[in-house]
């Protein structure tokens, strides 16, 4: 009998890391819309054969992360105005609740934390950094949306982020931001007061405003 171990199938590995490296650099806007992508350009970048990046690519098509025509053409989305206006309203539902369940979890270690995250954000908006702007907004959100412990709407959150990225990036050079968001400071305020109403509403205007302007 032969005991010996069967060797691990490297593919499947290979699938998930060019995932997860795609799947960040979309979300955090390191691609604009429309951009242009190949199996073949997937493979060299991330040294795989081009059995890995096509699964990777098939599973972010599936998350609405990539696009791909009949044609095989494959290009980060491209939203109308209709379809920023139906995201920006998922964000609104879904990260407003979040926050309010977060709410009575929110000791000051984790108020302190987004603090932290809002001056990173500053340096990104310093140095006209748009990639580090949209990762750390991210991360101030998910901080707090971490303390809803609701893990399903919190994927459901950043699904909606992944499908945004690249409009993110688009947006960042629309606003040309010299400063951190002005809601984010009134998100802090509203959970070291316990103001539930306040916070809901800073957060709603938060992931809604930049984007209905974009869509106008």
């Amino acid at each position: 009998m032969n005991l010996s171990p069967r060797p691990v199938e490297a593919t499947p590995l290979a699938h998930d890391r060019v995932y997860r490296r795609l799947r960040a650099r979309i979300m955090h806007g390191d691609l604009p819309p429309g951009h242009v992508l190949t199996l073949r350009g997937i493979g060299k970048e991330y040294e795989v054969s081009m059995t890995p990046a096509r699964e990777a690519v098939r599973r972010l098509a599936a998350e609405g992360a990539l696009t791909m025509s009949a044609s095989g053409r494959i290009s980060t989305p491209e939203l109308s105005n209709e379809r920023i206006e139906e995201l920006a309203a998922l964000r609104a539902l879904l990260e407003v609740e979040l926050a309010s369940r977060a709410l009575p979890r929110a000791h000051m270690a984790l108020i302190e934390r987004m603090q932290t995250i809002n001056t990173n954000i500053a340096e990104a908006v310093a140095h006209r950094d748009a990639v580090s702007y949209i990762r750390t907004n991210l991360e101030f959100h998910r901080t707090l949306y971490l303390r809803a412990q609701a893990p399903a709407m919190l994927a459901m959150a950043e699904t909606v982020w992944l499908q945004l990225g690249p409009t993110m990036r688009a947006l960042y050079g629309r606003l040309r931001r010299t400063e951190p968001p002005h809601f984010h400071r009134l998100i802090i305020a509203a959970l070291r007061a316990g103001d539930e109403p306040g916070l809901r509403l800073a957060v709603r205007s938060d992931v809604t405003q930049g984007l209905r302007m974009l869509a106008s």
